[in-house]
C-alpha cells in the first residue's frame, strides 16, 4: 500500500503523542500542507489531541486546497462516512475521482468502491474494475483483493478461480485482512486447512470487530471441517491480540 510522500521529517517529530500533535499543529498553522493533513488525521482519531472530527475536516480542506491528494481523499472520506458533515456520496465521489485522476491509489480504491456500489455515481462495475486495477498496480493490497473478487465472482470478466486465488494471496501478503481471509478460504477449499487457519488468525489481528463477527459466523457454517472446528477460535484469537 502506498501513501503520499511526506514532507514532514518523522525523525524530527516527538515520540510523545501529545508533543507530536502540538508540533504538527504548529507546522500546520505555518501553512505546511502535509502537516495540515497529518494533524487533521490526529484530530479525526483523537490521537495525542482531543477528538474533533469537525476540526479534522477543516484541516483536510486546507491541505486539499494546496493540492495535497491524501487530504482531498480524506475530505471525500468525511463526506462518504459522515464524519462531522452530512453524508454526501456525490461529493465524496467527486473528491475521490479528482485525487484518483491525479494518481493517488487510495482515492482510486475509494472511487472504485463507489462505482461498484452505485453510491454517488451511476453503478459501473467495468469502470470500478479499471480503477481497482490501477490502484493494484501501485501496490494497494485492498484493491488487489477486490480485483480478486471480480475474478472469483465473474463480475464483468470471465470467472477465473485460479487468478482470483493468486490475487488473494498477493493481497494477503500485502497486509489486507480481507485478502488474508479470502486467501484462507481458497486454501481451505484445496484441503490446506492448517495453513488456512494461520491466515485466518492473521486476518483477525487486523480486521474490524464487525468483520470478525461476520467471518466467525461464516466459518461456523463452512463445509471445510477445519474451519467448522477451529475457524472461529482462530479469528477470535487473532482479534484478541489487537
Amino acid at each position: 500500500m502506498t501513501a503520499e510522500p511526506s514532507v514532514v521529517d518523522a525523525a524530527r517529530l516527538p515520540d510523545d503523542p501529545v508533543e507530536r500533535a502540538a508540533s504538527l499543529r504548529q507546522r500546520a498553522e505555518s501553512g505546511e500542507a502535509e502537516a495540515q493533513a497529518l494533524y487533521g488525521q490526529l484530530l479525526l482519531d483523537g490521537n495525542g489531541v482531543a477528538k474533533d472530527e469537525a476540526a479534522g475536516f477543516a484541516w483536510f480542506n486546507r491541505a486539499a486546497a494546496q493540492g495535497h491528494l491524501m487530504a482531498l481523499n480524506m475530505v471525500g472520506r468525511c463526506y462518504d462516512l459522515g464524519w462531522s458533515v452530512a453524508v454526501d456520496k456525490t461529493r465524496a465521489a467527486d473528491c475521490y475521482r479528482i485525487a484518483a485522476e491525479r494518481g493517488l491509489d487510495w482515492a482510486m480504491y475509494n472511487y472504485a468502491t463507489l462505482l461498484a456500489l452505485g453510491h454517488g455515481v451511476a453503478e459501473d462495475k467495468a469502470a470500478a474494475l479499471a480503477w481497482f486495477e490501477k490502484a493494484a498496480k501501485l501496490g494497494n493490497a485492498k484493491a488487489i483483493n477486490f480485483v480478486g473478487s471480480f475474478h472469483e465472482d465473474g463480475w464483468v470478466v470471465a470467472r477465473n478461480l485460479t487468478k482470483a486465488a493468486r490475487l488473494y494471496e498477493q493481497a494477503a501478503e500485502g497486509g489486507d485482512f480481507r485478502g488474508m481471509f479470502n486467501h484462507a478460504r481458497m486454501l481451505g477449499a484445496k484441503g490446506r486447512g492448517e495453513e488456512a487457519l494461520r491466515w485466518i488468525e492473521r486476518a483477525g489481528e487486523r480486521a474490524t470487530p464487525a468483520f470478525v463477527a461476520k467471518a466467525a459466523a461464516f466459518l461456523d457454517a463452512s463445509p471445510v471441517p477445519a474451519f467448522r472446528a477451529r475457524g472461529r477460535a482462530a479469528i477470535e484469537r487473532g482479534a484478541g491480540r489487537c
